[in-house]
């Protein structure tokens, strides 16, 4: 039995029969029902499915069949950097002295912990150009509102209460107006200039005594490095306001770039994208955050030292006045940041550098295969990733960026990221990482194009994929609006109509 036919398999819950499951557990006394009290005894038994082991995890092993992942295909969203990450570091991160420590051992059994965690803080510290680092911020956006949240401590330790407003290129990604509003701020945007840099007239009209910060995606989500940085980030300081970095596109800019050393006051990585361990697995992340010396005071608590005698400890408690304090539990995800440190010290310096060089390369090869049967709106060499529109196919055939990327699963392909960024019409975002061939590459462009020729033939073809996957089209805007994440049988009316 495989997981897909001519219907999906049963749920687990209609799999069950009475009886099948709990046979390896030991049966309770007769009367450990009476022992508990009777307020906490259920009305009626917990509706929980029993299966036999085998029927377990044939289950759930033919759903994970369903999913796509990195490890069976190309995964090319943009913005995501969705790369193929080495075994070896999943080893490490399973070491048992990384695996099995106790989260609140004392610092004299986590010395080796201790030690990863300060070594990986100066590590990117080097990378970024920053003068120290968190690890606590526990993926990029809870990174970004860390970052801010420092700014804001930064300002009113000065007295400086007016600076209310945060400038947001429309470039940006969308989790940074979402931060500088939760941290209290108004965010002002700031429109793209034709070539899809920042516009600097208009940058410039926003800056002035009430900006707090400016949060600039450098490489921006048009897969474009800002060539007018500088004559940003010096705007900005004469204003008196600090510069926040997106760090989320670094694989772009590794050993080419250091945004510390640029001008940037604050920046997150997304450890979980750049270094090592599956991004959107549902697992935990990594946000790391740099600052430069002037925010280093307001870094959270605590932090890994080290000793005169070189042994590390955490800060204890009020050790560093001006911490904005704790921003997740213990010093945070671990087990991502072994994965990380792995990562860096199996690549080095210039294995980094690489990294960054073929992931430019493989974008820019990928943007010239799809040139001339896509519009690509912005003609100078992109970063990691790049922008294709289908706005002119939409215009001819009515095949909108949706059907394309329907009809891509059929052809065995991930779709890229849609509709993103707003700022081009009918958009596809596309990053193919360092880590694919060049066969890969050329398949994926393949599709692409053989999907435009079907628009053109047989437009209709397109418009109702997928043909080939285990599910049709669903109604995505209803499932996001109202998930239903509870199975309840079906009764009533609401069973199928027999055929």
């Amino acid at each position: 039995m495989t997981v897909v036919g001519d219907r999906l398999q049963p749920t687990i819950f209609e799999r069950s029969r009475p009886g099948r499951g709990g046979g390896k557990i030991p049966h309770p006394p007769n009367d450990a029902l009476g022992r508990i009290p009777a307020g906490a005894l259920r009305a009626t038994p917990a509706a929980l499915p029993e299966l036999a082991e085998p029927d377990v995890v044939r289950h759930y092993v033919n759903l994970s069949q369903l999913n796509y992942a990195v490890d069976t295909g190309f995964y090319p969203l943009g913005s995501c950097t969705m790369k193929f990450n080495p075994k070896l570091n999943e080893w490490a991160a399973r070491l048992p002295g990384f695996a099995g420590l106790h989260p609140m051992a004392p610092d004299a059994v986590a010395q080796g912990t201790l030690q990863l965690l300060f070594e990986l803080e100066e590590l990117l510290a080097e990378i970024s150009g920053m003068d120290a680092v968190t690890l606590q911020p526990a993926a990029g956006a809870h990174g970004e509102l860390t970052g801010i949240l420092m700014v804001r401590a930064y300002h009113r330790s000065r007295g400086d209460t007016d600076r209310t407003e945060v400038l947001v290129p429309d470039s940006s990604h969308g989790t940074n107006p979402a931060t500088a509003t939760m941290a209290g701020f108004r965010t002002i945007t700031i429109p793209s200039a034709p070539d899809g840099g920042v516009d600097v007239e208009a940058f410039r009209a926003a800056l002035g005594p009430r900006t707090a910060a400016i949060m600039i995606t450098n490489p921006s989500t048009l897969g474009l490095f800002e060539r007018r940085i500088g004559e940003l980030l010096e705007a900005t300081h004469a204003a008196g306001a600090l510069a926040y970095m997106d760090g989320a596109n670094l694989n772009a800019i590794l050993g080419r770039f250091k945004p510390g050393e640029a001008g940037f006051d604050v920046m997150h990585f997304n450890t979980h994208k750049t270094f090592s361990t599956p991004h959107g697995g549902g697992g935990p992340g990594a946000g790391p955050v740099g600052v430069r010396a002037r925010l280093v005071p307001f870094l959270p608590a605590p932090r890994v030292l080290r000793a005169e005698d070189g042994s590390f400890r955490l800060e204890r408690p009020g050790e560093r006045p001006r911490s904005i304090g704790r921003m997740r539990s213990f010093t945070g995800s671990s087990g991502v940041l072994v994965r990380a440190y792995a990562y860096i010290r199996a690549h080095g310096a210039a294995g980094l550098r690489e990294v960054s060089d073929d992931a430019v390369l493989a974008a820019n090869y990928l943007k010239h295969r799809l040139a001339g049967t896509y519009q690509v709106p912005f003609e100078r060499a992109c970063k990691h990733e790049f922008v294709a529109s289908a706005a002119d196919i939409r215009h001819r055939t009515g095949v909108r960026t949706l059907d394309i990327a329907k009809r891509l699963i059929d052809k065995g392909y991930h779709p890229p990221t849609i509709y993103f960024p707003l700022t081009v019409e009918e958009a596809m975002l596309i990053e193919p990482t360092e880590t694919e061939s060049l066969e890969t590459l050329d398949g994926f462009a393949d599709a692409l194009i053989e999907i435009a020729r079907e628009a053109e033939t047989d437009a209709a073809l397109v418009t109702s994929a997928p043909h080939d996957a285990p599910v049709r089209r669903l109604d995505e805007a209803t499932a996001a609006r109202q998930p239903n994440l509870r199975w309840r049988g079906m009764t009533g009316a609401l069973l199928p109509c027999p055929d």
